[in-house]
C-alpha cells in the first residue's frame, strides 16, 4: 500500500522570506477558508517567529492575531505551528526560562498545537526547556535541526542532537533547512537514521528553495521516511522561499505516494488574494530579489534572505573602501567584484568561527565578521580587526556550544583581550524573571489578559508592548508606509522593492574626517537614535563620545529592537540619518573618530 506524505503550508514563512511584515490579522482571517478550502493541507504554520512582533508594529494586539488565526483551521481539523528559537524563544536574544514556559502555555490556549523549536547552534541544552514547557502546556513538542552543509555537520552529528532531545520527551524531529544547501542524499540518510532508531518519531521536512536543492530534498526525505513536508503556494513560492504544492504533490504523486488533491479553483483564490495583499501594501516591503533562485547560496550557505542584506551592506562599504583603494593606488573594485570577495570570505570566516548554522542570528554575526574582514584587508589592515560584541559571546560560548572548533587564532583574540570562555548551560545565566513583568502590569494598572497572554507579551517584547498600548507603534507604522508609497509608488502585480537607501557623499566625508569608522544600520528598520522605556529623543550631540560596544542607536524591526553599537571608541563627527526615518540595512547612519 503506497505511504501518505502529508503538506503544511507555510503561511507565516512565507512572508518573513520575502520581506519586512507578515498578513495583517484582517487579511489572514479572510485567507483562512480558502486554504481549509483548498482541502491538500494538514498542517498550517501560523504563528511564532517574527509573527507576533510584525502585529505590535503594526499597532495590533497580537494575541486577538495568533486566537482570529488560529481559530479556523482549529474547527476544520488542521494542525496549527509555531517556530520558536529555543533560548530566544520569540525574540533575538535569551529569554528566562519561566517566561519561556509561559509562552507556551498561553500559546496553546490561544490554538497553537505545535511547537517547533529550534536552536540556531543545535546545543541540546537549549532545547530542553522547549520540549519540557511544550509538553506540559500539552502541544506537540517538534524539534527542529538547523540544517547546514559543512565537514562537522554529519549524520552521526545530527542523531547525537536527536538523541538527547528524544530522551527529553520530544514526538517529532524537524529538518529545517533554512538556506536550503542540505544535499539531498545526506538529508535522505538522516531521516533513514531517525526512522530506524526512532520508528514512532514524525519527521517533517523544511527547506527553502533558494539554491535549487529543495526539490530533490523533499524527493529524498519522502522516500527515506518523512512524513510532512513544508511547502508554499504562489505567488509567494520559489526563489529564495519554498517549493509550491503544486509541483511536490504532482512529484510525489507519480513517485508512488499517496497524496491529497489539491482544490485549484481555492488554489487560484488563495493566490489570487495574496496578491492583493501584496498589492495592498505588503508589496512595498518585500525585496524583489528573494523572488530569484542563486546558485552563489551553495557556496556561501548563507540563507536566501540575507543576499538583499549583503548587498545593502556591500552598497553602503564601496565609497568608503573605493577611496581607500585609490589612496593605495590600487585599481577600485565593482559591486560584482566586492560580492565575489564578499562570497570568499565568509567561506574563509565560517569554519574558522566554529561552523555555526547559519540561521538567524548567528548567520548574520558571520557575514557581519565577514564584511568587517573584507573593509580591513582591502585597506591593507589585517584580519579580525572588528568583532562585534554578539559575535563575540558565540564565540565565548554564552549561546551554546559550536559545533566545530575555532581556529587558533580566534582563541589567541580571545585570550589578548582577557576574556574567558563559558562552558555552563546558558539558561543559567538567565534567571527567572516573570515576578518583575507581573509588577510592572501592576505599576501600569493594566490587566495580565486571557490566558495570562498580555502579562506574556509584556515579559517577551517589553518596549514593542509599551509602543503598541502607546499607540506609538501604529503611528510608526502608518508613517513608514507612507514613506514607502511616496518614492516607490503604488505596487503593481510585479513586487515592488524596498524603500532605497537615501544617498549621500560618503566620500566627502572620509575626505574630512580620513580616519572615521562609518556607524551603519544592522537590520532595516526604524531608526530610533535613543531609546529607553520612558521616552524617545533625537540624535547625539556633533562630539558626543561612545566607547567601543556601546550603542549609538537603535533599529527597531519587525523581530525586535535591534542595538546598533559602536565598533570603535570616539565621538560622533557626522549625522547621516534622522530620529524615525525608515533605514536598510547597511545604510550608512553616522560617523564616528
Amino acid at each position: 500500500m503506497a505511504r501518505e506524505i502529508k503538506f503544511s503550508l507555510l503561511y507565516r514563512d512565507m512572508w518573513q522570506s520575502s520581506g519586512k511584515y507578515t498578513a495583517r490579522v484582517d487579511q489572514l482571517e479572510e485567507i483562512a477558508p480558502v486554504i481549509i478550502d483548498m482541502g491538500c493541507f494538514d498542517r498550517v504554520e501560523t504563528n511564532g517567529g517574527a509573527f507576533e512582533q510584525v502585529q505590535l508594529l503594526y499597532g495590533q494586539n497580537p494575541n486577538t492575531a495568533v486566537r482570529k488565526w488560529c481559530a479556523p483551521f482549529n474547527k476544520a481539523g488542521i494542525q496549527t505551528h509555531m517556530l520558536e528559537r529555543g533560548l530566544n524563544a520569540l525574540r533575538m536574544n535569551p529569554v528566562p526560562e519561566d517566561v519561556r514556559f509561559l509562552m507556551y502555555k498561553v500559546k496553546k490556549a490561544q490554538g497553537t498545537d505545535i511547537s517547533r523549536s529550534f536552536c540556531g547552534l543545535n546545543d541540546h541544552r537549549n532545547l530542553k526547556g522547549s520540549v519540557i514547557g511544550a509538553k506540559k502546556a500539552g502541544m506537540i513538542s517538534q524539534v527542529a535541526l538547523s540544517i547546514t552543509h559543512s565537514p562537522v555537520h554529519t549524520v552521526e552529528y545530527y542523531m547525537g542532537v536527536v538523541d538527547h532531545v528524544v530522551e527529553y520527551g520530544c514526538d517529532e524531529i524537524c529538518l529545517k533547512d533554512m538556506a536550503g544547501i542540505g544535499r539531498p542524499v545526506f538529508l535522505g540518510k538522516l531521516v533513514k537514521a531517525i526512522k530506524d532508531k526512532y520508528p514512532h518519531i514524525k519527521v517533517q521536512y523544511h527547506g527553502h528553495s533558494g539554491p535549487g536543492f529543495a526539490t530533490a530534498s523533499m524527493l529524498e526525505v519522502a522516500r527515506a521516511g518523512a512524513d510532512y513536508l513544508d511547502v508554499a503556494i504562489e505567488p509567494l513560492s520559489w526563489g529564495k522561499i519554498h517549493p509550491d504544492v503544486i509541483t511536490i504533490q504532482a512529484m510525489l504523486k507519480d513517485a508512488g505516494f499517496l497524496v491529497k488533491d489539491i482544490n485549484m479553483d481555492a488554489y487560484m483564490e488563495a493566490r489570487s488574494l495574496t496578491q492583493k495583499f501584496i498589492d495592498d501594501f505588503l508589496g512595498y516591503f518585500i525585496e524583489p530579489t528573494n523572488k530569484i533562485c542563486s546558485s552563489l547560496l551553495v557556496g556561501c550557505g548563507l540563507p536566501g534572505g540575507m543576499m538583499g542584506s549583503m548587498m545593502a551592506d556591500l552598497k553602503g562599504f564601496m565609497g568608503a573602501i573605493n577611496m581607500s583603494l585609490r589612496n593605495q593606488g590600487k585599481p577600485e573594485l565593482t559591486l560584482d567584484q566586492m560580492t565575489v570577495k564578499l562570497f570568499q570570505e565568509v567561506e574563509y570566516v565560517w569554519p574558522r568561527l566554529g561552523y555555526p548554522p547559519l540561521v538567524t542570528p548567528f548567520s548574520q554575526y558571520v557575514k557581519n565578521t565577514a564584511l568587517m574582514n573584507l573593509m580591513h584587508t582591502l585597506k591593507g589592515e589585517p584580519r579580525w580587526k572588528t568583532i562585534d560584541p554578539d559575535t563575540m559571546n558565540m564565540i565565548l560560548g554564552k549561546t551554546g556550544k559550536l559545533p566545530g572548533e575555532l581556529a587558533p587564532e580566534i582563541k589567541e583574540i580571545v585570550k589578548e583581550k582577557g576574556l574567558e570562555f563559558y562552558t555552563g548551560n546558558p539558561q543559567d545565566a538567565f534567571p527567572n524573571d516573570l515576578p518583575r513583568f507581573e509588577k510592572m502590569l501592576q505599576e501600569e494598572g493594566w490587566e495580565r489578559g486571557q490566558d495570562d497572554e498580555d502579562l506574556f507579551e509584556l515579559a517577551m517584547h517589553e518596549r514593542q508592548w509599551r509602543d503598541y498600548k502607546s499607540g506609538i507603534a501604529e503611528e510608526r507604522f502608518n508613517k513608514s508606509l507612507e514613506d514607502a508609497k511616496a518614492k516607490a509608488g503604488a505596487p503593481k502585480v510585479v513586487v515592488r522593492p524596498v524603500v532605497e537607501v537615501p544617498a549621500f557623499d560618503v566620500e566627502k566625508v572620509a575626505e574630512q574626517h580620513p580616519k572615521a569608522h562609518p556607524v551603519q544600520a544592522t537590520a532595516t528598520g526604524t531608526l530610533i537614535w535613543r531609546y529607553d522605556v520612558a521616552q524617545e529623543s533625537t540624535a547625539p550631540n556633533i562630539g558626543q563620545k561612545f566607547a567601543e560596544g556601546q550603542p549609538v542607536c537603535y533599529i527597531q524591526t519587525y523581530y525586535g529592537i535591534e542595538p546598533v553599537n559602536a565598533l570603535f571608541s570616539g565621538k560622533i563627527v557626522s549625522i547621516n540619518a534622522k530620529h524615525n526615518e525608515n533605514v536598510q540595512v547597511g545604510q550608512v547612519l553616522g560617523f564616528i573618530e
